[in-house]
Parts: C-alpha cells; sequence; structure tokens
C-alpha cells in the first residue's frame, strides 16, 4: 500500500538520496529547509518549503495523515536535529520518525528525543548511498537496510597483509563463492569509494588497506570475514535500529 506523505527535513544530499528512493513509494514527497533562499528554489518532483524550529506544525496537522507517513530528519546539525525530533515526536505521537546520526552518542540522544528508527552515517557512506541508488536491485537493498524491519547489515572490512583478497583483480573474484554476501563497493586509504561495477574498479587491484564495503546477515557477514582472512573496519552491527 502506498504510504500519504514522506516529509523531508533538511535540503542536503542526503535528502535528494531519500527522494531518489521514495518518491514512488509514497503519494506525496516534501521538503523543509530551515534557509528561506532555498525555499525559493524548485525540485522537478517534490516541493521545496521553508520551516522555522519554533513551528507549531499547524499546517501539518491539517494537512497530513501523520499515522501514515514517514518523517526524515536530516538537518547537518545534530542539535537541531535532536531539538526537531523531539518536536515532531511531541505533536505527532503516531509519526514515523526517521533520523540521521554522525555518531553512536547522538545515535542515543535521537532515539532518546523519539526516534523510531536511527541511521548511522559518515561521509564516505553517504558517496556509497548516492552510487547504489544507480543499481535497481542494490537500491531495493537499500532501501530494506535503511527503511525497513531488516536484519540485514552494513558492514566495512579491511584487507589484511594475510587476506586472501590481497593483489587479486576485483574482475578476477567469483563473489557468488560467498553465500549471503553481496559486495557494494571498495573504499581505498584516500576513503574514496568505488561501486564495484564501475569500469574503473573493475581494473583494481586490491591492496592491503582497502576496506570493502558489504551487506549481508550477521553470521554471513562473519564468515565471509574468515574466508578472506580480513575483519571489519567499522562494524555497524552494534548500531540498534
Amino acid at each position: 500500500m502506498t504510504k500519504k506523505t514522506a516529509l523531508i527535513f533538511g535540503l542536503n544530499k542526503y535528502a535528494y538520496e531519500i527522494v531518489a528512493n521514495v518518491e514512488d513509494k509514497y503519494e506525496y514527497v516534501r521538503i523543509f529547509t530551515l534557509d528561506k533562499e532555498e525555499a525559493k528554489e524548485s525540485h522537478e518532483k517534490v516541493s521545496i518549503e521553508f520551516f522555522d524550529l519554533s513551528d507549531d506544525w499547524i499546517d501539518l496537522h491539517k494537512n497530513v495523515d501523520m499515522s501514515n507517513s514517514m518523517a526524515f530528519c536530516v538537518l547537518e546539525s545534530t542539535a537541531e536535529n535532536i531539538f526537531l525530533t523531539i518536536s515532531l515526536r511531541a505533536n505527532f505521537k503516531d509519526l514515523t520518525i526517521i533520523a540521521i546520526a554522525t555518531n553512536e552518542e547522538s545515535a542515543n540522544k535521537l532515539k532518546m528525543a523519539g526516534a523510531n528508527k536511527v541511521i548511522p552515517l559518515v561521509e564516505t557512506t553517504s558517496d556509497i548511498i548516492a552510487n547504489m541508488l544507480e543499481k535497481p536491485i542494490s537500491s531495493k537493498v537499500l532501501h530494506s537496510i535503511l527503511y525497513e524491519e531488516s536484519a540485514l547489515k552494513i558492514a566495512q572490512i579491511k584487507i589484511s597483509s594475510e587476506s586472501h583478497f590481497k593483489d587479486e583483480q576485483l574482475t578476477s573474484i567469483d563473489w557468488t563463492r560467498y553465500n549471503g554476501i553481496i559486495v557494494l563497493s571498495v573504499m581505498h586509504e584516500d576513503m574514496k569509494s568505488e561501486f564495484i561495477y564501475s569500469s574503473k574498479a573493475k581494473r583494481h587491484v586490491i591492496r592491503e588497506g582497502d576496506i570493502l564495503v558489504v551487506v549481508g546477515y550477521e553470521a554471513d557477514i562473519a564468515e565471509f570475514e574468515k574466508k578472506i582472512g580480513s575483519r571489519r573496519y567499522v562494524n555497524w552491527s552494534h548500531w540498534s535500529w
């Protein structure tokens, strides 16, 4: 069933990634910004509206079916995101609220503020998401991880000097051997990421220190680590969503 409205608070790359992921799943998609000048900008499919953190949300009360809608709090200021989450939860008990967090401390605060789910994000993960959205299958998997109740996890696995993948070309690896794992991208030591199916990445030779970004269930990720002789660099699985 198509949900009524996606409310996205914050006009930035996260907002546009969300729009690309949800615009066909909601009857209405609305972006809100704290910048009056940004509110004058146009978007092909989505309205961009000004809001103030002191808003009493009268218009939303009148025009949005909150029990059948979802809010995404993606303001770049953690303090503003927390205040926004508190305000939305205080006014809309049945609204599903998704918020982004830059670290575990801010994630805990956002949960206490009333967020239903918190998405941990770092700059490199944002770039990976942007690349993934170009691939329909990956987009579907990502949507399941971020916006629905899913046991899938994202993990970043650093290639060690003992790894079986070290000095192997990406195209020479049979990824189907690793059941339950989808390898999305490779990050280099300078933290630049490439989708593994891009033409540039296919020629890449895996080096010690490279990081593979993978999706899978916890047990499958752990088994993958054993098989390739490497370990998690950033472990997303400890985040409680």
